[in-house]
């Protein structure tokens, strides 16, 4: 008997009653959805705002002292690694997304069309929580990350 594709009649939705198990049953990843709308979000302002410093620093960089432009070329360099960091954490936040909705999708399929693909969607599911936990990871670089950025704005105005 092959597990992985079982066919059984019983689970055929063939009303809405029977269909209300499956949409309580995606809820969770529906939720998980929602969350990471508003994790991207943050995310997103926070990449915005790296390129938009990044950008500032870049035009004032002709005008600068050479002591000044040696700050500013370290804070661009952490800047950088930021907006790095952060793509990161858009990418595998994006990805855990996507893995959310894959799996709201395998959950109607196997309703609708008598499969039985238990693994498939536990390593959806488990796969999407390793996307969120790394996404998760370079969102706490990135912020650790602004503290570096703000520690050498600030030594340059401990020197005026």
């Amino acid at each position: 008997m092959n597990y992985l594709f079982t066919s059984t009649n019983d689970m055929t939705v063939k009303t809405i009653a029977e269909l209300i198990p499956v949409l309580q049953t995606a809820i969770g990843p529906v939720i998980l959805i929602s969350g990471l709308g508003l994790l991207l979000l943050t995310m997103t302002n926070r990449l915005g705002r790296t390129i938009d410093r990044s950008r500032e620093m870049h035009k004032l960089y002709d005008d600068l002292t050479e002591t000044t432009r040696s700050q500013v070329d370290r804070e661009i360099v952490v800047l950088w690694k930021r907006a790095q960091y952060v793509r990161a954490a858009i990418l595998l936040a994006t990805t855990t997304c996507l893995g959310a909705a894959t799996m709201i999708i395998l959950l109607f399929l196997t309703s609708l069309f008598r499969i039985e693909v238990p693994l498939v969607i536990a390593t959806v599911f488990i796969l999407s929580m390793i996307s969120l936990i790394s996404s998760l990871v370079f969102f706490l670089l990135d912020v650790n990350l602004t503290l570096a950025a703000l520690r050498i704005e600030l030594e340059g105005h401990r020197r005026h």
